[in-house]
């Protein structure tokens, strides 16, 4: 059966982490040398490699019928696209990543109005262009090919540039000026190929698995064996995701309980729970979570 959906995979930094999120989803992403052709293990589905960057904008023109990049492409390329789900994940943190005005420590400018005619460099010319339109400055906005951080101050006054922890920024005595945008992941989708029943299942159902995993991301399931009359001291210390599953035990006396919690506090919980009258506490771990 020839492939029915074409899928945009972001190349560059966040492939690794959409490869990780995939097969959390339960789909195997596979990458190959020298191709721009991933492979994936649904049939339907056919992949190709793309810098985020352009990703909306061949969504947009229906090369594409969906893909994953970030709010900040979408915005800087102004594609008209049809946004599936937000997904936030990046190559190393799970915070949105933050385009920030910045200029080097000892620079007199303080503020967005001190830029009035200086010179400014950024990938991401319209969001800065429009920022500055914003707040009613003018200056001169150029593309960045790279290295954009070592420009300021013998190339260029300012730079805007994104960032997830700022320890690059601090690395190169930057000075954070005022925050342009902020940006998330997205899975997006043409607007025609949403529009086609096929497709759109497709695409829905992989917006399904792929939330999934994220919600599951930092979680486990806790079961264990309660005495009836110790239940609801139990259930006091268990902060659910959702109120745990009880279920009755052949022995009247017991209960099973089951629940979802973060894994960071497992370590303290556990010794309270066996105090409190939990026995056979299991910990197993989770893919997905579907609310």
């Amino acid at each position: 059966m020839p492939p029915i959906l074409k899928l945009g995979i972001p190349a560059g930094s966040l492939q690794e982490a959409t490869a990780d999120l995939f097969g959390r989803a339960g789909y195997k992403l596979t990458f190959h040398s020298r191709s721009y052709y991933p492979t994936i293990d649904d049939e339907r589905i056919e992949c190709l490699l793309i810098r985020a960057q352009e990703m909306a904008r061949y969504v947009a023109d229906g090369v594409l019928d969906c893909g994953l990049t970030g709010h900040d492409w979408i915005m800087e390329t102004g594609a008209d696209v049809h946004e599936v789900a937000e997904l936030i994940f990046s190559k190393v943190s799970r915070r949105p990543v933050r385009w920030v005005l910045c200029v080097p420590e000892d620079s007199p400018i303080r503020s967005v109005a001190d830029l009035a005619g200086k010179r400014i460099a950024t990938e991401a010319v319209g969001l800065t262009t429009r920022f500055l339109q914003k707040h009613g400055v003018s200056a001169k906005v150029e593309f960045s090919w790279g290295a954009t951080e070592v420009k300021p101050p013998k190339l260029v006054d300012a730079i805007v540039e994104v960032t997830e922890t700022g320890s690059s920024l601090r690395a190169n005595n930057l000075r954070i000026v005022d925050e342009v945008l902020q940006s998330t992941p997205r899975l997006i989708a043409n607007h025609a190929a949403y529009a086609d029943a096929e497709k759109r299942g497709i695409i829905d159902d992989m917006a399904l698995m792929l939330r999934g995993a994220m919600a599951a991301e930092g979680k486990v399931g806790l079961m264990m064996n309660v005495p009836r009359e110790s239940l609801q001291k139990v259930l006091s210390l268990l902060p659910a995701l959702q109120q745990p599953t009880i279920s009755d035990l052949a022995d009247k006396k017991w209960v099973d309980v089951n629940t979802i919690l973060d894994e960071s506090i497992v370590r303290r919980i556990i010794p309270r729970l066996c105090a409190a009258g939990a026995r056979g506490i299991v910990e197993y771990p989770l893919n997905k979570v579907i609310d």
